[in-house]
């Protein structure tokens, strides 16, 4: 069911505001709806349960009872269709690119830009999807078939696999498909995994995101014993995203030191006062508070690896003096990971108050970005003085220079807000909202109040460039030109 009029003639605006009572549209391809009086779409919980529950009805069942999340036909054919881009994303293997792809995919945006629709309070799950699919090295694992959801032994078993579903998504992402994708058997799977999260209400995308690691890490690492012999895991998760703390508590009596490492799948960051609003910002936020000063990602590491007296209440037990003692903690970073997530704390909780708040304070932060001064190396000879010490490991082989490749941002307050993902693909911005993508200016990047900042190795961003670059079929000079249909 459609509108008999073209979409030019704005019928339906027309209609609200000729008819008293008829504010509210339902788009039919994105199963959504839309307040003409707001502009923008709105979440209705009894009508968001039955988009959802028509799309778990659809699925087809085991005889277990349990919902069939691989996919029929259509994907399988998506699926092979991908594999005959002749695309090799294996780092080791030489890079070909997409020379040939299906005819939909001819548009003005890249490969494998496809909007999500939202399954009822999913706008969580639909950002960190996003990232996560254009992470470089997770998307080189699952467009180079090192899980394939029709081979899998777990899902062969009747059992679930969330790798499985991460596959099937990939293959629809991929298959150059524009239309909005319905991301419900996903969404299904994870309820399964985790059941204390399983409801209608929006979640935390930080919190998902780690989820998810979690449950790739449990499914592909300790389900196959990939560990190397010094524990490191092996499974993609940790390959792309792993990386290492070291924690130096020194008491202040007599500077015997203590080092610890924790292994990190993300660093969250304080918000710290920087000094100004950046110049090269075309668009600021609209709500500004004059007193408060702006944030910077700088000040934020800063912040983060600067010394720390610890409480009375955490004294350190020094192993030299035999005895408790006040002590400072510095953190900093012993190993970098291929994939840098950095999570801001824009939801802080009073204790004093016992209530709960969002920080709606502005972060600068550099689209290329340097973290050789936060390396636990610079670090130390910084609070040494450079003095001569030695590591267990040399640090002169590691990357240390990140490119923005995906931003989350979340706006509104924090009992109802709204998330929406940043891809930065070559160069050039687009805006995932839900099942709308549009193309942005950097200026609205930089305005909005970024949750998760997603950088990778700079070697891996040019690389994932050239890979997935968007080569028309026609050799014409006039290489983008906008199709019918192009979101």
């Amino acid at each position: 069911m459609s509108c008999c009029t073209s979409p030019e003639s704005n019928h339906a605006l027309l209609h609200s505001q000729s008819c008293g009572g008829h504010e509210i549209a339902v788009d039919m391809e994105r199963a959504e709806l839309y307040c003409c009086v707001c502009c923008d779409q709105v979440y209705d919980p009894d009508f968001d349960n039955s988009v959802m529950s028509k799309h778990l009805t659809g699925l087809p069942r085991r005889g277990n009872g349990v919902v069939n999340l691989v996919m029929g036909g259509g994907l399988r054919l998506s699926k092979r269709k991908r594999l005959d881009f002749g695309v090799d994303l294996d780092s080791k293997c030489s890079k070909r690119l997409i020379l040939n792809r299906d005819q939909r995919s001819k548009s003005c945006f890249p490969l494998g830009l496809r909007g999500f629709n939202n399954l009822g309070n999913t706008c969580f799950m639909n950002s960190v999807l996003q990232a996560l699919l254009h992470a470089p090295p997770l998307r080189n694992y699952f467009l180079s078939d090192r899980h394939n959801h029709e081979s899998c032994r777990v899902r062969l078993t009747d059992r679930l696999c969330l790798p499985c579903d991460i596959d099937v998504i990939f293959s629809a992402v991929f298959s150059g498909d524009r239309t909005p994708y319905s991301p419900a058997p996903f969404l299904y799977s994870w309820w399964q995994h985790s059941e204390n999260l399983a409801s209608y209400e929006q979640q935390d995308a930080h919190e998902f995101f780690i989820s998810i690691l979690d449950i790739i890490h449990q499914k592909l690492g300790k389900a196959n014993n990939i560990v190397k012999e010094n524990g490191d895991c092996q499974c993609i998760a940790h390959r792309v995203f792993s990386g290492l703390l070291r924690s130096d508590v020194t008491c202040t009596s007599c500077g015997f030191t203590s080092t610890t490492y924790d292994p990190c799948v993300d660093i969250s960051l304080d918000l710290n006062m920087g000094p100004c609003y950046p110049s090269n910002c075309k668009s600021k936020p609209n709500k500004q508070n004059a007193s408060t000063a702006d944030s910077t990602l700088a000040g934020c590491l800063d912040l983060f690896t600067r010394p720390e007296k610890l409480g009375s209440d955490q004294k350190l037990y020094c192993e030299n003096c035999q005895e408790k003692h006040d002590a400072l903690k510095q953190m900093s970073i012993k190993n970098l990971p291929l994939v840098l997530c950095l999570h801001i704390k824009r939801f802080g909780h009073s204790t004093f108050r016992k209530m709960s708040r969002k920080i709606d304070q502005y972060l600068q932060f550099p689209f290329s970005l340097d973290m050789k001064p936060y390396l636990s190396s610079s670090v130390v000879k910084k609070r040494l003085g450079n003095r001569i010490f030695s590591f267990d490991s040399d640090e002169s082989d590691i990357s240390t220079e990140f490119e923005v490749f995906a931003v989350v941002t979340h706006s509104g307050m924090l009992e109802s807000g709204h998330y929406v993902t940043y891809l930065r693909l070559r160069n050039q911005w687009y805006k995932c909202d839900d099942a709308w993508i549009t193309e942005v200016d950097e200026g609205v990047v930089r305005a909005s109040q970024c949750y998760l900042i997603y950088y990778v190795q700079k070697v891996l961003y040019h690389k994932g460039g050239e890979d997935l670059s968007c080569h028309p079929m026609s050799t014409r000079a006039d290489t983008f030109v906008p199709i019918a249909g192009c979101c």
